[in-house]
């Protein structure tokens, strides 16, 4: 599956005047990092990949439509796939993004 074309433009317009922003093709998706380290995507697999601080995963699970993503079969702390329908409002992607591109600033 391809990712979201209007996900990812909606990604770009919140971070595009970030410094440090590049963005990269990688699993299929298409991946906005921060300084070279990744802080969201648009996910190949649909929805949203965000990388957050690993002590937060759990309690980021009770969100609805987020799960923990997972890689080849390895559920990965640190790392949150977010369904298109947390996404939806401006407002939740704004709250989203800016958590993973705050803890991307936050890496050596």
């Amino acid at each position: 599956m391809a990712y979201d074309e209007e996900l990812a433009e909606r990604i770009r317009s919140l971070v595009g005047s970030e410094a440090g922003l590049s963005e990269k093709k990688m699993f299929g998706g298409l991946a906005f990092l921060i300084n070279g380290n990744m802080a969201v995507a648009a996910s190949g697999q649909g929805g949203m990949m965000l990388r957050v601080d690993p002590a937060e995963t759990e309690s980021l699970l009770d969100e609805p439509q987020v799960r923990r993503f997972e890689m080849g079969g390895r559920r990965m702390d640190g790392w949150l796939h977010l369904e298109l329908a947390a996404v939806a409002s401006d407002e939740a992607l704004a709250g989203w993004v800016r958590r993973g591109v705050d803890y991307a600033r936050r890496l050596p």
